[in-house]
């Protein structure tokens, strides 16, 4: 009795969302991935709404191996289809006995996306074979495949330069992988040099001898690099084409300058296109997801990336802050929340009462009708940062200077004075010492205390030291840690007597911020940032 085939995996309806992060976004420099981290992130890709997750290409890379054999068990996707990268048929090896080709269906995956030479100098010259066969190669491998009844995607690799180069050779390679039943035909600007007028031109040619060749229908996706800064826009560009299947990375990660960053064009397609590609509620994680994810694969996003950025609708011009407290929507060209980002003011020297007044709200304080204390805020931030304090990121300061003006700020010590020592020891090892004298306030009698502490360094012993004199008070200390120490010589030209400024970021109790302390050295500015990080940690926990 004959075996009956498989029955072929469908084709996805609607238009595809294809991320490559776990494959093509590894390729960046200092980006690996292990199993476990290509399994989170994968959840994530999941949550985030997109088509295909492509998780690598096993049988040549052993821990793409691996990811697949555990995502078969491990790994439950509710929106996405799993796909394995992979190879066509070598040349002049027959596809069944292609060990390559076999690892790609040993994988389980229901998708396989098959990267083939569709420019003809990489045929002869990196291939070393005849333009015949390379068809052969891309006939044979997709036809097996899909007999074995998986979804096969083409990757024409090298696909606009080659199509320059010459278009006949290159549209022969996409009419015989779709002959031979691939679901989608991918247009690859592998090497990323492509700008958007060039990408609409060429598909639209494409498509005029397409039709010429009978294939009128195929369906084509497109896979842009970022090499001349165009790769959302091209991909857009492909997509104002006609084209029906994006690929791209996460964040932006890949080889070189990176992929198509698929959260800028997701968001792009949806907010500015009108394509509801995932509901409001899925998109509006976008942000968190895109965050968690750069946490897991070590690079973090970057705070000028747009919509998910810190910085992506933050606002420091006073002339901004006026027209927004007006009417949010004059200077942001979206609203954050869409993408589950938010609005922010950054209080610097161009901060004016309108920037102060936002600020203020943001942080909890209602200040309209304070004409005069906003102007003496204004004035205040002025004067400080034309000294060298920088409240862009050091928002616990900032709150503590407006406690301050409003005569609101909490006092949980008087310090008598400190210091820190640093000496070379008989074994020529670097002891460093600090002590801090204080009186400890709050309900009951004060507590005068003086401690002592040794250190990794001065601002390491003085963290201890004081950490040590509010303890007894103020046990909640200990659970404050400080996470990120930054130093920032301003006035450079002064060599050693350079103003210093010094950035904190502290985490405990639910919370994160940091602090800023400026001062002749960076020993005076990390105790300004280090005791205003444990006066803000107790004010904010209730203390």
């Amino acid at each position: 009795m004959t075996t009956p085939p498989p029955q072929p995996v469908a084709p996805l309806p609607g238009f595809h969302l294809y991320d490559t992060t776990l494959r093509d976004g590894s390729q960046q420099e200092g980006l690996t991935l292990s199993v476990t981290d290509k399994l989170a992130v994968a959840r994530h890709l999941d949550e985030l709404g997109v088509t295909y997750i492509e998780g690598g290409w096993p049988g040549a890379v052993p821990r793409d191996t691996a990811f697949f054999a555990r995502a078969a068990t491990e790994l439950e996707l509710h929106h996405a289809r799993l796909a394995a990268f992979g190879a066509t048929r070598k040349a002049g090896i027959p596809v069944e006995a292609d060990p390559q080709v076999a690892a790609l269906v040993d994988s389980g995956a229901p998708t396989i996306t098959l990267v083939a030479k569709s420019d003809l100098r990489h045929v002869t010259g990196a291939l070393r074979t005849t333009g015949e066969e390379n068809l052969a190669m891309v006939r044979d491998t997709v036809a097996h495949l899909v007999r074995l009844g998986r979804e096969v995607i083409v990757d024409a690799e090298h696909f606009f330069d080659g199509f320059l180069h010459d278009a006949d050779y290159t549209t022969e390679v996409l009419v015989a992988a779709h002959r031979a039943g691939a679901a989608v035909l991918v247009l690859c600007d592998t090497n990323g040099g492509m700008l958007p007028h060039q990408v609409g031109e060429i598909i639209e040619d494409l498509r005029s001898r397409l039709g010429a060749a009978g294939v009128p229908d195929a369906r084509l996706g497109v896979h842009t690099h970022n090499d001349t800064g165009c790769a959302v826009a091209n991909a857009i560009a492909a997509v104002r084409s006609g084209i029906t299947h994006v690929q791209g990375c996460v964040n932006g990660y890949g080889e070189r300058t990176g992929n198509a960053d698929l959260v800028t064009l997701m968001a792009d397609l949806q907010l500015k296109m009108g394509m509801e590609l995932v509901p409001a509620e899925t998109f509006a994680e976008t942000t968190r997801i895109a965050h968690a994810i750069g946490e897991i694969v070590n690079m973090p996003v970057t705070p000028r990336a747009p919509y998910v950025g810190a910085s992506a609708f933050a606002h420091k011009a006073g002339l901004h802050a006026s027209a927004i407290r007006v009417d949010p929507d004059l200077y942001q060209h979206a609203d954050p929340r869409a993408v589950g980002n938010d609005m922010r003011m950054i209080i610097s020297d161009m901060a004016g009462r309108a920037s102060i007044e936002l600020k203020g709200r943001e942080l909890g304080f209602d200040l309209t009708g304070e004409p005069e204390l906003l102007s003496a805020l204004a004035t205040t931030v002025k004067e400080r940062e034309a000294i060298g304090y920088s409240y862009e990121a050091a928002d616990a300061s900032f709150e503590l200077l407006l406690l301050d003006q409003l005569g609101q700020v909490p006092s949980y010590s008087q310090v008598e004075s400190w210091r820190a020592t640093s000496q070379l020891g008989r074994d020529g090892t670097l002891e460093t010492e600090a002590t801090v004298k204080l009186v400890a306030d709050g309900s009951g009698p004060h507590q005068r205390k003086v401690a002592i502490a040794e250190g990794n360094g001065p601002v390491n012993a003085l963290d201890r030291a004081l950490r040590e004199a509010l303890r007894g008070r103020y046990p909640e200390v200990d659970e404050f840690e400080l996470r990120d120490f930054k130093v920032r010589i301003l006035d450079a030209q002064h060599g050693t007597d350079a103003t210093t400024r010094v950035l904190v970021r502290t985490s405990g109790r639910g919370l994160e911020f940091q602090t800023v302390g400026v001062g002749p050295n960076i020993i005076e500015a990390s105790w300004e940032a280090i005791f205003d990080a444990y006066t803000y940690g107790l004010y904010k926990s209730g203390v």
